[in-house]
């Protein structure tokens, strides 16, 4: 089950192509460790790992259309609203098909998962269940380099030097998502969002939970779950 592709006087090559390809989506609320099972799945069996996240910031740096439609609404302190996310992230999902993937961060609407749904088909759902307290335990721990999206946590994950980006050797931010005060916000709001999409992959037979305070802990159970799915 994958992206559906166009036909072509190659079809049956990329139907065969298809038929080997392997799309899995990682959701959990924030804190819950969706970048890090997406990195290790990618590097465990082959996938490209594309994050909402990455693509939303290359969109505004480059000035894209839907890039500077969804910054008007981050300056106000807004969430980018479904339509625009889809904007920034069909398209390029439109154009891989001939990969197999690890999606995190989209979807995070049931409109956003049916708009998925026209474009994919989807091998497996992972869903992360992280208890609340470890979330906000985790959270204000977090630091981020702005530019790259790269997280930090100065528990399990710090950088080489204290409040400085590893790569750029910018400054760390405390994101005002991550600050105490807004955490329980961004919780409640993500597990009202998240129930109908849940639903919606637990219907078609795709949802996977995995329940835990240590992503080393629950890791294994994810690769189990995937060295029987995807082919080699």
């Amino acid at each position: 089950m994958t992206c559906m592709l166009k036909r072509s006087h190659s079809g049956c090559c990329q139907e065969e192509m298809a038929n080997r390809l392997f799309r899995a989506v990682i959701m959990g609320p924030p804190g819950s460790g969706k970048g890090t099972i997406s990195d290790r799945i990618a590097q465990s069996f082959g996938l490209q790992h594309l994050s909402s996240g990455d693509f939303l910031r290359e969109n505004i740096a480059a000035n894209t259309e839907a890039g500077v439609l969804a910054k008007s609404y981050i300056d106000k302190g807004l969430l980018v609203p479904d339509h625009v996310m889809t904007r920034l992230l069909l398209p390029r999902l439109e154009e891989m098909t001939r990969h197999s993937w690890v999606l995190d961060g989209f979807p995070r609407t049931l409109a956003q998962a049916n708009a998925l749904n026209s474009v994919c088909k989807l091998d497996v759902v992972v869903s992360l269940n992280v208890p609340f307290e470890t979330l906000k335990e985790r959270l204000s721990h977090r630091w981020v380099h702005p530019a790259s999206g790269r997280v930090y946590n100065m528990e399990f994950n710090p950088p080489r030097v204290q409040g400085v980006d590893d790569i750029s050797g910018e400054p760390l931010v405390k994101s005002d998502d991550d600050k105490p005060e807004a955490v329980v916000a961004r919780l409640r709001h993500y597990k009202d969002n998240a129930k109908p999409v849940i639903d919606l992959y637990k219907a078609k037979g795709i949802l996977h939970t995995f329940s835990g305070t240590e992503t080393d802990k629950i890791w294994p159970y994810i690769s189990s779950l995937l060295s029987a799915k995807v082919r080699p």
